[in-house]
């Protein structure tokens, strides 16, 4: 009589083959979804007009309002040697340029000498009742440091250029690039051939357009 014998399952055990292949087709599901999303997930690059800020009433506005236009913008100041010949020139170019195509946007601030104490409201009020600005006047903010507004921040680092004093000027194309900057003392009638170039651009591609 054959003695009796217990035969017991083997236990199973994973092919370290199989393990390999499934680790690497995670690995590559991985690489594939990354990709995809750098493809069509790309970060929007910012310009100008894709900022927000604020108007003299601190309520948000945005930037995208005057995309399409060239926009000269300008860090202001109420009490300055250049306030009133800046104030009176700008005013001068956009009511001979604006609005349709051109716009003067106005950025108060306070970091120059202390030389725009006041409260935005105040600003807007000096601005349109000594000088008749019909340009905006935006909340008074910082342009320099680290509580830079964001928008300005992106002027001055698109440029390679910070202000130094009041009334540096930038201005910036239909897409929102910055084309080209001036200082303060600078006349008014260096802006104007770089000004009438882009409208006669943004009217020859409204001309294409139709």
């Amino acid at each position: 009589m054959e003695p009796l014998t217990t035969s017991y399952p083997l236990k199973y055990s994973v092919p370290k083959a199989r393990v390999f292949v499934v680790f690497l087709s995670m690995v590559l599901c991985t690489t594939i979804l990354c990709l995809l999303q750098l493809r069509f997930f790309k970060p929007k690059i910012k310009d100008f007009y894709s900022f927000e800020v604020k108007d003299s009433r601190g309520r948000i506005i945005s930037l995208e309002k005057y995309r399409g236009k060239a926009t000269l913008v300008v860090n202001v100041a109420s009490y300055c040697q250049y306030t009133d010949r800046n104030y009176i020139a700008l005013q001068e170019l956009h009511r001979e340029f604006g609005p349709s195509h051109f716009t003067v946007l106005a950025f108060p601030c306070n970091q120059f000498g202390e030389s725009e104490p006041s409260s935005s409201r105040e600003i807007e009020s000096f601005a349109k009742g000594n000088y008749g600005v019909t340009f905006p006047v935006f909340h008074k903010i910082k342009i320099l440091g680290s509580e830079a507004d964001p928008a300005f921040k992106f002027l001055i680092d698109s440029s390679k250029k910070e202000p130094r004093w009041n009334f540096w000027k930038y201005l910036v194309s239909p897409e929102g690039k910055v084309v080209k900057f001036w200082r303060p003392e600078e006349p008014i009638e260096s802006i104007k051939p770089e000004v009438t170039s882009l409208i006669r651009q943004i009217i020859m591609k409204k001309r294409e357009d139709l």
